[in-house]
Parts: structure tokens; sequence; C-alpha cells
């Protein structure tokens, strides 16, 4: 009866399809981790006065300027918070659409932030 018993509990947990939105963040926390992680740190709370937070507004807001910065970089310095970030950000030339829409979903959706999905449609 023993072995009937382990074969129930071990059913078909590899058969169950994660959401297309999970998916996106597990690849974009993969990509963050490669990609931005040394820069914005693994809480997203960047460096002071060198890197931006990644919890703020900015992140949360205009998709449309999100994925430009990533795409093209970033040298504005732009105030976050009141408090100045001088380091460039590089262009990351090396990151496909999909790259750059999944780690767009999971940064917008992590470090306490909550917003919509980037759409691999909306990259292009």
């Amino acid at each position: 009866m023993l072995p009937v018993l382990i074969k129930a509990q071990q059913g078909n947990h590899c058969s169950v399809k994660k959401s297309p939105y999970r998916l996106s963040m597990d690849s974009g926390k993969k990509v963050y981790t490669q990609h931005c992680m040394s820069c914005h740190q693994a809480d997203g709370i960047g460096v002071p006065n060198v890197n931006p937070p990644l919890n703020c507004k900015k992140v949360t807001g205009d998709k449309n300027k999100l994925i430009d910065i990533v795409i093209k970089g970033s040298a504005t310095h732009e105030e976050i918070n009141g408090i100045a970030y001088n380091n460039v950000m590089p262009p990351n030339a090396g990151l496909d659409d999909q790259e750059i829409a999944d780690v767009l979903t999971y940064i917008r959706n992590s470090f306490g932030n909550k917003a919509s999905a980037v759409k691999v449609s909306e990259v292009k």
C-alpha cells in the first residue's frame, strides 16, 4: 500500500504549466541577476549617489521611458527621492526584446513595486 501512496503523492506536479506572467518573472529575475544586480543590488536599492533605486515611481510609471533607458542607457543624472545619481547607465544592446520585457516585468513587480507587465510588442 505504501508504494501506491508515494506514487499518488508524486502526482503530476511536473505537468503544471506556469502562467506567461510567472515565466516572464522567472526569466526576468535571471536577466536581472546577470545584467542589473551589480549596480542596482540584490534588493533593488542601488548605491546612494551612484546607481538609483528601482523601488520608485519612475520604474512603475511610463513603460516607454523605462524601455528606452534599458535599450539606450541613460546619462541624465536625475534626482530620485531627493538624491542625485551620477553613474551613467550603459545601453543594454546585448539583450533581446523578450529579455528586456522580462527583466522590466520583474523589476516593475519586485522591490515593493506593483505595476503591469511589459510585453515584447511594447519593447519592439
